[in-house]
C-alpha cells in the first residue's frame, strides 16, 4: 500500500479513536452531572465553526475569526463551567450544516437554546429566525417585526451579537437600499452565505 495512504488511514483511524474517546468521556461526565455544554467544531466553506449545545438547544455558534478558547470561557461563565467537547451530540448540527452549505437544505429543524440573548435582542432574534432562505428583510423590518419599528439601532445590536449566526440567519439583514451592513463573521463570510441562498447576485 502505498505510504501516504496508509499514513492517511491511520490518521484517520485515530480521529475515530479520539472522538470515540470524548464521547465515552462526555457520557461519563453527564451521568455525573458534569456536563451542561457540549461543544464541536464542524468545517465548512466559510471556514471552521465552533458549536455549543444544552439539553435545550444550540446555545452558540462562532466563526474562526472569533477566538474559540474565549468564547469557551464565556459559555463557561454565563452557562456553566462545564463544558466538554462531545462531537457526536451535536452531531445533527453538523449534519445539517454540512447539507446546509451543499444546497441540499434551506432550513434548519434543530431545537436553538436562546438563553444568551434577552429583551429586545431576544424578540429581535425570534422574528430573524422566520426570514426565509433566499430572502432578506432591513434593520428597520426586523425592528418593526420585534415591536419597535424606531429600534433599528438595536435591531442592528441584536445582529451584532447573534449567538447563533447562521442557524438564525442574521447574514439576511440588510441595511434599507440593499447595503451589506455589519456581520460579527466579517462581510465576506455574509456574501458568501447570501450568495449561496440566491438573494446577492
Amino acid at each position: 500500500m502505498n505510504e501516504s495512504i496508509e499514513a492517511e488511514l491511520r490518521a484517520g483511524g485515530a480521529n475515530d479513536l479520539a472522538e470515540e474517546l470524548l464521547e465515552r468521556l462526555a457520557d461519563r461526565a453527564r451521568r455525573r452531572g458534569l456536563l451542561d455544554v457540549a461543544v464541536a467544531s464542524v468545517d465548512t466553506p466559510i471556514g471552521e465553526l465552533l458549536l455549543a449545545g444544552t439539553d435545550e438547544g444550540l446555545v452558540r455558534v462562532a466563526f474562526e475569526n472569533q477566538d474559540f478558547d474565549e468564547v469557551m470561557s464565556d459559555l463557561a461563565a454565563r452557562v456553566s463551567p462545564r463544558v466538554l467537547e462531545a462531537p457526536r451530540r451535536l452531531d445533527a448540527v453538523r449534519r445539517q450544516i454540512d447539507q446546509y452549505f451543499e444546497g441540499r437544505r434551506t432550513e434548519f429543524d434543530v431545537p436553538v437554546d436562546f438563553r444568551l440573548a434577552h429583551g429586545f435582542r431576544r424578540k429581535a432574534l425570534g422574528f430573524i429566525a422566520e426570514i426565509p432562505y433566499g430572502r432578506t428583510a432591513s434593520y428597520r423590518e426586523v425592528a418593526t417585526g420585534a415591536g419597535n419599528p424606531n429600534a433599528v439601532r438595536a435591531a442592528g445590536s441584536a445582529c451584532a451579537t447573534n449567538p447563533i449566526p447562521v442557524v438564525v440567519p442574521c447574514h439576511r439583514v440588510l441595511r434599507t437600499g440593499g447595503a451589506l451592513g455589519g456581520y460579527g463573521g466579517g462581510l465576506d463570510r455574509k456574501e458568501t452565505l447570501l450568495r449561496l441562498e440566491g438573494s446577492l447576485l
